[in-house]
């Protein structure tokens, strides 16, 4: 059981029969009053974020996730296929379980994937992934210094906005989280 002071960032914990991870967390006392504790967390099954304020004193059940490294092989349609590098058992994963990140993926790359329940439920990616870029438009002479992006798709399919002076056959650091353009790799 966790208390309601160790719901600290990260921690992953169960409520009402879904597993939530914990995005922030703030103690509050006010003079004269109870103290309560505010806890903003996102329900790692069907990614909606639930604000809580609770008391010191409640209680929460641990949730028995476990992380597996799997490879990535490809996508058919809504389903993600990966397989485990070590009794090359494949898995299918519905894009639905696995939210937003999964459009991060490429094909070959190893991910790992996030088990609650013996269900997949998200995918735990690097902060940074190098893509190549596969199409954009010609790029700009005297453009380098400027702050205008213009779109690019990177090989696995994603889109994203990169400086003018950036061409196709480059490679490219995206954060994972917002899927933002960070800087030419070389």
């Amino acid at each position: 059981m966790l208390s309601a002071g160790q719901l600290k960032n990260g921690v992953v914990f169960e409520y009402q029969g879904t597993v939530y991870q914990v995005i922030t967390y703030k103690h509050t006392h006010i003079s004269r009053g109870g103290a309560d504790i505010k806890v903003k967390a996102r329900d790692l099954v069907k990614g909606a974020v639930l604000n809580l304020t609770i008391q010191p004193s409640a209680k929460f059940e641990e949730a028995d996730i476990r992380h597996q490294k799997l490879q990535f092989l490809y996508q058919d349609g809504d389903d993600y296929y990966f397989m485990n590098q070590t009794s090359f058992e494949q898995l299918t994963i519905d894009v639905g379980m696995l939210g937003e990140p999964a459009k991060f993926l490429k094909e070959g790359e190893e991910a790992t994937v996030i088990f609650w329940e013996d269900q997949a439920i998200s995918l735990d990616l690097p902060v940074s992934l190098i893509y190549k870029i596969q199409e954009t438009s010609p790029n700009e002479k005297g453009d380098s210094t400027s702050n205008m992006y213009k779109p690019a798709t990177l090989v696995n399919g994603l889109e994203v906005k990169v400086p003018l002076f950036i061409k196709a056959g480059d490679k490219v650091k995206v954060d994972t989280r917002t899927g933002q353009y960070l800087e030419r790799v070389k």
